[in-house]
């Protein structure tokens, strides 16, 4: 089965809680009184289905991929889990700031971000798409040339865009902050194309019937890691769970929950 990656962003920022708890928290787990600990993750919940709001019933949760490995995590550890949501190029300062124990939204472990977080073992790994309207005569990077390409602000899609400007300054990159924007830009006709984590580009694919999608060739590998502040404790107890999650299956059964077989 492939696996895949995924990275997300939102508009504001804002608290919505996983479990018992009710109120937005600092970085640092806290024990109350009368209550359990709690680990404060902060995510970009708007990237279906790794992380995204949901509305049904009249009550707002996030929820996902990502939240179910860290409600597994957070309980296995002994912790109750708190969810921060805000944009995607805020999560590593919130990291920093000690406002949040860990990110997850599908952050891959660049060498940049490395220097400014820590990370757990890769735990996805994902493709990147080209998305664009279906009147556009696109196949691929190279058709790209006096054409503006949307890409999610702080995203490892960025720098690929920004790869693809220096190979051909034809290319204009235009950085959103979250990817319904992008998607919005794309079939108003202000964007020409888009970089998508595949996964998440089929979501939108299959409610939007006039976009249209290519694979780009992969030059390294990829995947989404757990980030933590830089020298965190955490790092070993996190592995250790994932670790143990794959070996027991759960992991596959949480990838065929949100992805299908992922074949096809």
């Amino acid at each position: 089965m492939k696996r895949r990656w995924f990275l997300a962003s939102t508009a504001a920022v804002a608290c919505l809680t996983v479990g018992l708890t009710a109120a937005c928290g600092g970085g640092e787990s806290s024990t109350g009184d009368s209550g359990p600990q709690v680990l404060v993750m902060a995510t970009s919940a708007d990237y279906p289905p790794y992380e995204f709001v949901e509305t049904a019933g009249g009550t707002e949760e996030i929820v996902g991929f990502d939240v179910d490995i860290a409600r597994h995590i957070a309980t296995e550890l002994g912790y109750e889990l708190e969810i921060t949501n805000m944009d995607f190029n805020g999560l590593i300062p919130a990291l920093q700031a000690g406002r949040a124990d860990f990110v997850m939204a599908g952050m891959t472990p660049t060498e940049e971000r490395k220097q400014n977080v820590d990370f757990s073992e890769i735990y996805y790994e994902a493709k990147n798409m080209l998305v664009f309207p279906a009147s556009e005569n696109i196949t691929g990077p190279a058709d790209l040339a006096g054409k503006t390409l949307g890409v999610q602000l702080g995203s490892i899609q960025e720098e690929l865009g920004n790869k693809l400007v220096a190979d051909d300054p034809n290319i204009k990159l235009s950085p959103l902050n979250r990817i319904n924007e992008i998607v919005q830009e794309l079939k108003s006709g202000r964007v020409n194309a888009a970089i998508i984590e595949d996964t998440v580009a089929a979501g939108f694919l299959a409610n939007n019937p006039d976009l249209r999608a290519v694979e780009i060739p992969d030059e390294e590998a990829s995947g989404s890691a757990i980030a933590f502040p830089k020298g965190s404790d955490r790092v070993e107890d996190f592995n250790r769970v994932l670790a143990e999650m794959k070996d027991s299956g759960l992991m596959e059964d949480l990838i065929l929950k949100w992805f299908g077989d992922g074949e096809g």
